[in-house]
């Protein structure tokens, strides 16, 4: 069989990465894209584009005919949506139709794209692997359908000998990130003091390509049907914006604001995001999850993968370069 190595979601943010790390290694490299997808992060980039949809069999099919290795990096990444359902059934039916081709085409290893937010947080502490969510338990739709689309390729590994290793990163940043994330959306308004103040929260924060070189890793060593978190720094929110304001010569905020008064902003955010079809920046489910901290520890992919990530600010910096080179920051 051929070197070939399959990407969906290359014209995303983690998906363009994964793509990257691929063509630097030698891989041919093919990248499944919606017909209407950017391919502003594969421009100049050796690979080959075939355009489907994750949830299409017919068109999985055929971007999987010869390949060697899959990387299923593609999701539906939103936080809202005026239906809700939809970010659940994009995820679990993509998920599904994908790995279901990969069975049929004989794809020797499949890396499979999770997130932490189908994981548990704890109070304030790292959690790992073993702290798994439950349907009733995840907040949000987004997280929700990354915790049943999970659980559905853990089925076909058991069920249906799936050769797949899972990645669950947590919040990655640094260049591309096109759209942008949830993230780089905070990053964005931080850096243009459009952030005054902020809730008291926390994330994991780890450099895009450091998850990028996760995924190879676990293609190289991870253990069939095992889970490996690509995490970096445990970053208070608050800790984070000031770092933004010191790398861009702004005042850091200082307001910290709680949570229950923000609810009546967050449903006339999402109310007006019904109107103009745009992503609102505040919503009702991020301030339920912002009670939890996002702490999580990768010590599983350190001791059996070799991971390792650069430290969190280097990811900032980057982030930071790239929005103002392409024009976020003006």
């Amino acid at each position: 069989m051929s070197d070939i190595v399959l990407v969906t979601g290359a014209s995303g943010f983690v998906g363009a990465a994964v793509a990257r790390a691929a063509v630097a290694r030698g891989f041919k490299t093919r990248v499944l894209m919606r017909p209407t997808a950017s391919r502003a992060n594969i421009r100049g980039l050796d690979v080959e584009p075939v355009s489907g949809d994750m949830r299409d069999a017919a068109s999985m099919a055929a971007a999987m005919s010869g390949a060697r290795y899959l990387f299923h990096v593609a999701a539906d990444y939103r936080l809202w949506a005026r239906d809700p359902g939809e970010i659940e059934r994009n995820n679990l039916d993509g998920a599904r139709a994908t790995m279901q081709a990969a069975l049929r085409a004989g794809v020797e290893r499949v890396v499979y794209t999770s997130s932490v937010a189908a994981l548990k947080p704890g109070a304030g502490e790292a959690v790992d692997e073993a702290s798994r969510h439950t349907p009733q338990s995840v907040i949000g739709a987004y997280k929700r359908s990354k915790l049943v689309a999970e659980r559905e390729v853990e089925r076909l590994i058991v069920e249906k000998n799936l050769p797949a290793v899972i990645v669950s990163p947590s919040t990655p940043i640094g260049p591309r990130d096109i759209k942008p994330t949830p993230t780089g959306r905070i990053i964005v308004e931080a850096a243009t003091g459009r952030m005054p103040a902020f809730v008291d929260t926390g994330l994991n924060l780890v450099h895009v390509e450091d998850v990028a070189e996760g995924h190879f890793l676990a293609l190289e060593k991870g253990r069939i049907g095992q889970n490996y978190i690509l995490g970096g720094e445990d970053v208070s929110l608050e800790t984070m914006l000031g770092d933004i304001a010191g790398l861009t010569g702004r005042r850091p905020p200082r307001v910290k604001l709680p949570r229950w008064p923000l609810f009546p902003l967050a449903y006339g955010a999402e109310l007006m995001a019904r109107l103009t079809g745009r992503q609102p920046f505040l919503t009702a489910d991020a301030l339920r999850m912002s009670r939890y901290w996002m702490f999580f520890s990768s010590a599983k992919a350190k001791a059996e993968l070799g991971f390792a990530a650069r430290p969190y600010r280097e990811g900032l910096k980057d982030a930071l370069t790239w929005f103002g080179t392409n024009g976020y920051l003006s």
